[in-house]
């Protein structure tokens, strides 16, 4: 069977439009450290130039998966503002260490296909599509599930399910060698000539644009919230009601993101 040179990926795509309703934060202000989902990080990067074009604000950001971040979290580093999953977010509550009131909900975006620009886009509108479209990907990439990432981990799943998962194989069936957790986000997995991923649109040259059929759908959603150990909470507050503000809503949408449920 000839394999096709499409690309498939499975991640986080985030809202990638931002230019309106940006909040003002004092010039020359000392970075924002920000501790976040690697997806959104990597995919809200034309956000974050923006934002700090137009408003001088400039950020530290240390990344991670779900499973890197609770550990990063739970050691002690820094940071002044937190964007994780809702799962996690709501275990970080429970510590008492977040400001109270601070917590946003952002959304959630469900999994699709990413493909190269110009690349064949595959049907994946039904299972038997999707399983299709992965044997017959030169390789499949995600988020490897040992390191804690949700689109990892739910699509290892699915996977086995069609029998396609690692060292269970069909005859010409996709390699799913998994990028390090951070390639995801970054858009650079390494190897891998096809990708799977969630909704949205990447600033790295790849846009998704076909989701999950809907008896596979799977959602992530994300929060935002600030450490009651913030020493710039008031920069921190700024950023989340530029992200949520209204005016934003509808390019969210345009991307791929739900309104929070």
């Amino acid at each position: 069977m000839t394999r096709r040179a499409y690309w498939l990926v499975v991640a986080v795509a985030f809202f990638a439009a931002f230019s309106d309703a940006l909040c003002p934060a004092p010039a020359a202000a000392a970075d924002l450290k920000v501790i976040s989902a690697g997806a959104v990080r990597g995919l809200i990067a034309e956000i974050i130039d923006d934002y700090s074009r137009q408003t001088g604000q400039k950020f530290d950001f240390t990344i991670g998966t779900t499973g890197q971040l609770r550990n990063i979290i739970a050691s002690g580093q820094h940071a002044d503002l937190i964007i994780v999953s809702t799962p996690l977010m709501g275990e970080l509550e429970k510590t008492g260490k977040l400001t109270p009131g601070s917590r946003a909900e952002l959304g959630r975006v469900g999994i699709g296909v990413t493909v190269r620009e110009g690349a064949t886009v595959p049907d994946v509108s039904t299972p038997d599509a999707l399983k299709k479209a992965l044997i017959e990907a030169r390789s499949v990439a995600y988020t490897n599930p040992a390191e804690g990432g949700t689109s990892g981990i739910y699509f290892a799943g699915v996977a086995e399910r069609f029998g396609i998962g690692d060292g269970n194989q069909e005859e010409g069936g996709a390699d799913p060698r998994r990028p390090r957790s951070g390639d995801r986000g970054r858009g650079r997995p390494r190897r891998a000539r096809d990708r799977l991923h969630q909704r949205g649109r990447s600033s790295q040259g790849r846009e998704a644009r076909r989701p999950l059929p809907p008896t596979l759908q799977d959602y992530s959603a994300y929060a935002a919230a600030i450490p009651a150990s913030s020493t710039d909470p008031a920069a921190a507050r700024a950023f989340i009601a530029a992200l949520t503000s209204t005016a934003m809503a509808e390019r969210w949408r345009s991307n791929g993101f739900e309104p929070p449920k």
